[in-house]
């Protein structure tokens, strides 16, 4: 017998600290959690692993968050995104990045993250048709 559906979250982030800190605190609220350290490893981790939401943070080596969030705002519109960084001072979603919220970090307590988190996937529906209207930019 299996228990209730959890909603599946992917935390990106290339800081593992800040990786373990979010993923115990999305395991912790009820939510089946995996993990990447960039966003080449993440779009790896979709395919195996699709998640409902995902926790990004801008600033990453190789791939980083704004070009990610752009890869998957076209090709998974319905999936929630959270862009997370400590670079913006403010919870409004900084120009140019296609997320639905925004977690400035080392600015914000770790449980408005998980607050976002439950209030967005309480909202998938209505933000999926949303995304599927809004055109996703090229970051190069």
């Amino acid at each position: 017998m299996s228990g209730p559906l959890r909603h599946r979250i992917l935390v990106v982030d290339d800081e593992e600290c800040i990786r373990a800190l979010f993923a115990q605190v999305m395991q912790r609220g009820g939510y089946e959690v995996a993990t990447a350290e960039d966003g080449f490893d993440a779009l790896l981790k979709v395919k195996q692993f699709l998640p409902d939401l995902i926790i990004s943070d801008l600033n990453m080596p190789k791939m980083s968050g704004f070009e990610f969030l752009s890869v998957v705002r076209r090709r998974f519109p319905t999936i929630s995104v959270i862009a997370s960084s400590g670079a913006y001072g403010s919870r409004v979603v900084p120009t140019g990045v296609l997320a639905d919220d925004f977690f400035a970090k080392g600015q914000e307590h770790i449980h408005t993250l998980l607050k976002m988190v439950d209030d967005l996937i309480q909202m998938s529906a209505a933000r999926a048709v949303a995304h599927q209207k809004e055109p996703a930019p090229v970051w190069m």
